[in-house]
């Protein structure tokens, strides 16, 4: 016998005869700022779990790792005695408007903004996991490649300075009386931004480099004839300023102009020539801005590079 008013059967239990859509299910997607949140801060759980990885790894090794550091201050003895011999012989008190102190004080200089810049083994290192396959684990894995050797990089540097920055301290205490007085608070603003972009640019530099290794077995020599360029053009041996007055054949453009067009000069040069003035004003903008568009310019290759070399690639096996 059914009830006449639901039509349900004594025992059973009655339900509406009609229920809206939106109350039974809601068919509305989540809310994107709630999911872009979740989104970013995953990824950012993610990176820091791989630089707290990277920084275990440097420090297995923490003895061989500060040795090494601090085998590269010798050089620093050399650079004295090599510049006051060559200012003895060509009896001069400036050379293309440094002095001796001036040189010794960029050459110092060089070597801190050298420690963010440098990149040793990263390209290599990179066209090796190609060509041995190793790479194929980023494949398949919820791991961005280049953001896991950033965050390697990054790991590296923390380290290094952790270990360097007492010997750092000692040896620009006692070469105190090289450097003029202190900066502007601008333009020692300015000298930490170069900094923190010439790490990034070089990052991206090298790291495009070693993405070569998606189309060439061996990229051993390109790797060299860079260095080698990028040592010579990047102001480390001297300052570039010493380039503007060496005709480059082109009619009003010297041979300093055109190594100013390329990035090089930024991952040197740059850095060490704003803390001691050499760049002011208008061209230190203007630089610090052509710095920022190589950079960016940089990452969108290295991310082209990995996109078109990772769509080639193939491995088989473990």
């Amino acid at each position: 016998m059914t009830n006449r008013a639901t039509g349900a059967r004594p025992g059973s239990v009655a339900l509406p005869s009609k229920v809206p859509m939106e109350a039974a299910v809601d068919m509305r997607p989540p809310h994107r700022s709630c999911s872009g949140m979740f989104a970013a801060g995953h990824g950012l759980r993610t990176w820091w779990t791989m630089l707290a990885i990277c920084l275990e790894e440097r420090l297995v090794y923490r003895g061989d790792f500060a040795l090494g550091t601090l085998m590269r201050f010798l050089p620093i003895v050399t650079q004295l005695f090599l510049w006051t011999a060559v200012f003895s012989a060509t009896n001069r008190t400036d050379i293309a408007g440094y002095s001796r102190n001036d040189i010794v004080a960029y050459y110092l200089l060089t070597m801190v903004t050298r420690a963010f810049s440098s990149m040793p083994g990263l390209a290599g290192g990179i066209s090796r996991s190609v060509r041995d396959g190793s790479v194929k684990k980023y494949l398949v894995q919820p791991v961005d490649y280049v953001s896991y050797l950033l965050a390697a990089r990054i790991a590296h540097k923390l380290v290094y300075y952790a270990v360097a920055i007492l010997p750092f301290a000692v040896v620009f205490f006692v070469c105190r009386s090289y450097f003029p007085p202190l900066p502007a608070a601008a333009t020692v603003l300015a000298f930490t931004a170069s900094l923190a972009m010439s790490f990034l640019l070089g990052f991206f530099m090298e790291a495009t480099l070693g993405m070569l290794g998606f189309w060439f077995l061996e990229v051993s020599s390109i790797v060299f004839a860079y260095m080698l360029v990028q040592y010579l053009l990047s102001g480390h041996m001297f300052p570039l300023d010493m380039l503007n007055d060496i005709a480059s054949g082109i009619p009003g453009v010297s041979v300093g102009n055109l190594v100013g067009w390329l990035p090089f000069e930024y991952t040197a040069y740059f850095p060490a020539a704003i803390w001691l003035g050499k760049i002011r004003g208008n061209d230190l903008v203007r630089k610090l801005a052509v710095e920022a568009a190589w950079t960016i310019a940089m990452a969108i290759l290295c991310r082209i590079a990995w996109h078109r070399g990772t769509r080639r690639y193939s491995a088989f096996g473990g």
